[in-house]
């Protein structure tokens, strides 16, 4: 759906602001700037917290439906599917919200102002926190990213239905523990090549609300202060018209960490002077403080304040109730049946089947009398939700999903098998202190399902994880604790072992592609996930997701963490290869694709049409994740990039002619002084169900289609 918000209104709201903003004391303006904005009963005002989540449920504030985590959302690849759960998403927000003004409830995570998405790009899988994103590929970010801002948002002429906010802005992924004084050096043409397209999409296509700086700074300038990002790109390049929110403590930061300031007023002038308009934290309060000694203009802080007051009128909160047409949904379509329904949908969709030897899946039920169920993941709630979750009312491990599911008719054996990442599970034991128990269920099983991984207790954000290791960060690729050696008893049993991972990142699953017969990387699912990975392990689902982030080999192939080139980074620039490629993930069925075609054999200025016939040559309905992808045939340019995605469900048997249309722009690329340009020459196009890539064909069994297209004169965007 076209974005049709009301220009004219949106300049209403702006002089209602600006007249608003006329009556108040300086003192009124500062403490207007921080999240937890108090009452001015004299004007009307109510207090109002900025500060609220909705990454993937409303979060933090009670019951919710809690949908897979952002990067299992990624792994659908589907546009319209994420906007769909983003609008799921902000019916609930705007149903908590009516009943907590009736109750005067204002306090934090109880706004509108929703801080997601993360649109951050995923580029070093040992980053704790990149399972809040969609990923490491630019493009597939931007489409996510755009149209999950459009699902919060919603598509009225006059009032927004919530308010997004893509974060961190900008070149920030790791490492948690340096962030507080880290410097992320980029050049400009990874800046504006990786780091900064998912950030314009929102910006400019989906017209995102609101931008969060990050902790970091980046090539010197902290973000949250950055003239670079904040005025130049941000506001003078790209046109945002919202406003700007810093990290929480951010520019605590400024003095204490990157130390580019002298003191708290040095930090706070620094921030709002750049474009900075609310604080999370409270040093904002120094604002009238610096406005008085000269150092903030008090026009620069009035229009800060206009910005936030038209945001808060942009989501009719100083409206008579009844004049949003979202003022009555009742709080009982949270978590409800149609919800539930919806978050089960998400689970099928981003579970992604990474290996099948002999068609080991789909499990025949009736050929099943006793299932082993065992790993520290079967029966782990944490593992389901990843961070910055809501509450469900209900949730489903694997465990339970598979006992819910078999019922009476198959016997279920379970066995935690070991500790997430501790030696052992009892304080007073030796070690290893359920080894026994592993091998006597693999013995009285006829199939094992091995429930191994991570959960966000291990990977996150620095000060929410257990701090197991470094504040979030994982140390390396490899599967903690005890895992590796229960994975390797199930084996040894010689029955029939599937291994389910649930993880919101990569993990170097080497020995296990080399000896385990059927994989499932099950993600962070939700509060439904253990229903769907039931229904997708006994065929009543069939598999549908895709790898938004690069599975490594080993942890030492990697490049240093805190080096942000992209070189040797990402399916886009990596050299060696992968052990599952980004866009990679299996069917139950198969999908073929026949007389691929352009609609030209050079490049215009309106782009280009690819299409092929893809057909369902197997025995069950699946849904194929369409994948194109561009590579320019110029030396030192990326391998072949993700540039057009089309889902598409066919019955068995059925045939469709599929077409993408690729812009010129999916032909560009930025060069050093950061000029986005199509070169003259030589480019390759494919169509497939994957990348290009020889690693993806070896284990799809498929090549993909792949054309020659040349550019015939160069194109400046």
């Amino acid at each position: 759906m076209e974005l049709v918000r009301n220009e004219k209104k949106t300049e209403e709201y702006r002089e209602r602001a600006r007249k608003l903003v006329a009556q108040m004391t300086l003192e009124e303006k500062a403490f207007q700037t921080v999240n937890g904005a108090p009452e001015i009963k004299r004007l009307g005002i109510k207090a109002y917290n900025w500060w609220n989540e909705a990454l993937h449920g409303v979060a933090r504030a009670g019951v919710a439906t809690v949908f897979p985590q952002a990067i299992s959302l990624a792994a659908t690849f589907d546009e319209d599917f994420i906007e769909k759960v983003a609008d799921a998403i902000s019916t609930e927000g705007r149903a908590k919200f009516n009943m907590q003004q009736k109750y005067d409830d204002t306090d934090i995570y109880k706004g509108l102002t929703f801080w997601s998405p993360n649109v951050n790009i995923f580029r070093d899988p040992r980053w704790g926190r990149g399972h809040e994103t969609f990923g490491e590929d630019p493009y597939l970010t931007s489409r996510l990213g755009v149209r999950f801002v459009e699902g919060l948002q919603g598509h009225d002429e006059n009032y927004m239905k919530a308010a997004a906010c893509a974060k961190h802005f900008a070149v920030h992924s790791g490492p948690e523990d340096l962030r507080h004084s880290f410097d992320a050096k980029v050049n400009r043409q990874d800046l504006y090549e990786t780091y900064l397209p998912a950030f314009k999409a929102c910006v400019q296509e989906a017209k995102v609300e609101a931008v969060m700086g990050a902790y970091n700074r980046t090539n010197g300038e902290p973000c949250c202060g950055s003239k670079t990002l904040l005025h130049d790109i941000l506001r003078e390049e790209w046109g945002f018209k919202g406003h700007v929110v810093s990290d929480c403590w951010a520019i605590r930061d400024f003095h204490e960490g990157h130390c580019v300031t002298s003191g708290p007023l040095e930090s706070v002038s620094l921030a709002m002077n750049n474009g900075c308009d609310l604080n999370c934290g409270e040093l904002f309060l120094y604002l009238a403080e610096a406005v008085k000694q000269g150092m903030v203009s008090e026009e620069r802080l009035d229009e800060a304040l206009v910005n936030l007051f038209t945001a808060r009128m942009k989501l009719g909160v100083f409206d008579e109730k009844g004049s949003t047409p979202y003022d009555d949904i009742p709080f009982t379509v949270v978590d409800s049946k149609e919800m539930q329904q919806l978050n089960l949908e998400a689970a099928e969709k981003c579970i992604t089947l990474l290996k099948n030897e002999d068609h080991l899946l789909p499990l025949d039920k009736s050929k099943i009398k006793t299932i082993g169920i065992i790993g520290p993941n079967a029966n782990n709630r944490r593992a389901l939700v990843g961070n910055y979750e809501g509450t469900a009312s209900r949730y489903y491990t694997i465990s339970e999903g598979i006992q819910e599911y078999v019922g009476d008719d198959v016997r279920v054996l379970l066995s935690e098998g070991c500790h997430l990442h501790f030696d052992s599970i009892s304080n007073l034991s030796k070690g290893r202190d359920r080894i026994s128990e592993v091998k006597g269920v693999c013995d009285e099983s006829d199939v094992v399902i091995l429930c191994l991984g991570l959960d966000s207790g291990l990977e996150g954000e620095e000060g929410d994880t257990g701090n197991q290791y470094a504040s979030g960060d994982k140390p390396n690729l490899n599967l903690p604790g005890k895992q590796q050696e229960i994975l390797e008893v199930a084996y040894a049993s010689g029955k029939p072992v599937i291994l389910i991972l649930l993880s919101g990142s990569a993990l170097a699953v080497t020995w296990a592609d080399e000896h385990i017969p059927a994989i499932i990387q099950g993600w962070y699912p939700g509060a439904q996930g253990g229903r769907a990975i039931a229904r997708i392990l006994f065929g009543e689902k069939n598999p549908e997701g895709r790898l938004p982030v690069t599975f490594y080999r080993t942890t030492e192939e990697l490049p240093d963490f805190t080096d942000y080139a992209m070189k040797g980074r990402t399916y886009r620039y990596m050299e060696n290869e992968a052990l599952y490629p980004f866009g990679y993930g299996l069917s139950y069925t198969d999908f073929t694709y026949s007389t691929p075609s352009l609609s030209s054999d050079t490049i215009t200025e309106d782009g280009i049409t690819i299409s092929a016939v893809l057909m369902n040559d197997g025995k069950r309905e699946g849904t194929e994740t369409v994948q194109v992808y561009v590579k320019a045939l110029r030396e030192g340019t990326p391998n072949a990039q993700l540039k057009g995605i089309k889902k598409v469900t066919l019955q068995p048997g059925e045939k469709r002619e599929v077409s993408v249309k690729l812009p010129l722009s999916a032909f560009a690329l930025y060069d050093e002084e950061a000029v986005n340009r199509v070169g003259m020459g030589e480019y390759l196009v494919s169509i497939g169900g994957s990348q290009p890539d020889k690693r993806s064909e070896k284990l799809t069994g498929k090549k993909v289609a792949t054309m020659k297209i040349k550019a015939e004169t160069e194109f400046i965007l």
